[in-house]
């Protein structure tokens, strides 16, 4: 749902994106950003944390094509001076307001309104300002909309069918606020209290699965509306702090799971530890080398569509301190070891054109 507040923010710029940057390049601002300025990386930091907002705001409306699409509707409008001009008169051009409110509310009936960034014409080529821009725009928040398809906004004698313009009741605005979970919240489901628009605690549940950045909508929580009409919505955005075991990959978590040599050479049985606190005992087959992943299904985070998968990276331990019977015996292991160079193919393709 397009903001009153839109036309004075620059979302591309915040996330340091082109206007006709795709959604991969939108993804990946996002992403680098969030890192960049999460809370938790700058405790106490207020500008920090704001920015941090202003971000996940702006990832909310590019990612969203719908939303981005009225938001660079809007950032036409805002551009370059924007005019008026009503019913056939010069200065609008195929090209201008009804097309913009065209592809917004599928055409409209009754007098036609143009908008143009030429010269003067129809309203006396007046300078559309804030205000105006205020009043169009609450056609996405309230309903206006009816009133340029012949609906009730317009009565009596005036210049668009209709005399002294009575305003449709504007929603309020919306509220922000934030809060921040651990892991293990963010995996079974709990309970926040949060600070509306007027400074009543009010509890939240957070879902379980819930993912770093996500928002949650509390319906007439924001602020009241100026004229009679709805309560904004209170929109919060969820934190999850980083753990120091588990890594988040979408509906994934990645655990490090360090195996001995020996464990790795002859192979073997490990456990290896859930959020729930349990640990599950996996085979580590022989030769298994450091990198490579052993998926347990269904350990990972709650998801839409079923939980996702616990995946435990095998970094091999290598040991350091040996006994003298250790080292004779790895080097017992070495004298065995064939004479060919592991490394030979891997020079061989760096020489390759």
């Amino acid at each position: 749902m397009a903001s009153q507040d839109w036309f004075e923010k620059d979302f591309y710029k915040t996330l340091g994106v082109s206007p006709d940057a795709d959604d991969a390049e939108i993804k990946k601002a996002y992403r680098k950003l969030a890192r960049e300025n999460h809370p938790d990386q700058h405790p106490g930091d207020e500008a920090a944390e704001q920015r941090f907002k202003e971000i996940g705001e702006a990832y909310q409306v590019l990612s969203d094509a719908e939303d981005r699409q009225q938001y660079d509707a809007i950032r036409q409008m805002a551009a370059g001076g924007p005019r008026f001009t009503a019913g056939g008169g010069g200065g609008a051009g195929a090209g201008g307001f009804e097309d913009v409110f065209g592809s917004m509310f599928g055409g409209g009936s009754g007098q036609r309104v143009r908008y143009s960034t030429g010269g003067p014409g129809g309203m006396g080529g007046q300078q559309v300002g804030a205000e105006d821009l205020e009043d169009i725009l609450r056609m996405f928040d309230g309903g206006g909309g009816a009133g340029f398809a012949g609906g009730s906004q317009f009565t009596g004698q005036g210049p668009f069918g209709g005399g002294p313009r009575h305003a449709a009741p504007q929603k309020g605005q919306d509220a922000e606020a934030s809060i921040t979970v651990d892991l293990h919240q963010a995996f079974e489901g709990s309970r926040a209290t949060v600070r509306d628009a007027h400074g009543a605690e009010t509890t939240i549940r957070v879902p379980a699965g819930v993912k770093d950045g996500q928002r949650i909508r509390l319906r007439g929580k924001g602020h009241p509306s100026p004229n009679g009409g709805q309560p904004g919505d209170l929109m919060i955005t969820v934190h999850v702090r980083p753990h120091p075991v588990f890594t988040r990959e979408g509906d994934d978590l990645v655990v490090e799971l360090p195996v001995r040599f020996t464990e790795a050479v002859l192979g073997a049985a490990v456990e290896v530890p859930t959020p729930t606190g349990e640990t599950v005992r996996v085979k580590v087959a022989p030769g298994t080398p450091s990198g490579r992943r052993l998926r347990i299904r269904g350990r990972g985070m709650p998801g839409k569509k079923g939980a996702g998968d616990l995946l435990a990276e095998v970094q091999v331990a290598v040991p350091t301190d040996l006994t003298d019977a250790q080292r004779k015996a790895v080097e017992a292991l070495r004298a065995a070891e064939p004479g060919d160079d592991p490394r030979a193919d891997l020079i061989e393709r760096s020489r390759r054109s």
